[in-house]
């Protein structure tokens, strides 16, 4: 794996993966204060949400489940000193579908974060990481 990072100006970088995909990151620099894109640090937190992601629907779809949405939301404590490494990561996880196995959706999950992620294996050399979810049944009509 490649990736390329060029700096742009101020506090403005771009990477480039070895796949060819450009993202701008960055910090507040300078009077204006403005924030050109994430954080390279936000980029690990954006990148440990989508791997874990990644699995618990890859692992539902294997198991024949009828997702159709899985969103991970994460909040994340970091140290106060250099390095300022990730010290606790929470991620809730709401996946949606047609009649979802909740003990399947738990167990999507589970494995990722325990076995199959490995951003969260990294990170959790440093970071408490925890997680709860929510099923959403898709097939309920919701009250308006």
């Amino acid at each position: 794996m490649k990736a390329r990072i060029k700096w742009v100006e101020g506090r403005t970088f771009v990477g480039q993966s070895g796949s060819g995909h450009n993202v701008v990151l960055g910090t507040a620099f300078g009077p204006e204060g403005s924030t050109p894109g994430p954080s390279p640090m936000e980029l690990v937190l954006i990148g440990t949400g989508g791997c874990s992601a990644f699995d618990v629907v890859h692992i539902l779809e294997k198991g024949r489940q009828p997702v159709e949405d899985c969103i991970v939301e994460l909040s994340a404590e970091r140290a106060d000193q250099d390095p300022r490494v990730f010290t606790r990561i929470h991620m809730h996880f709401v996946v949606k579908g047609r009649g979802l196995a909740e003990s399947k959706v738990e167990r999507a999950i589970a494995l990722s974060i325990e076995k199959y992620c490995s951003a969260s294996a990294m990170l959790a050399r440093t970071a408490t990481i925890t997680h709860d979810f929510e099923v959403v049944d898709t097939s309920v009509a919701s009250p308006d």
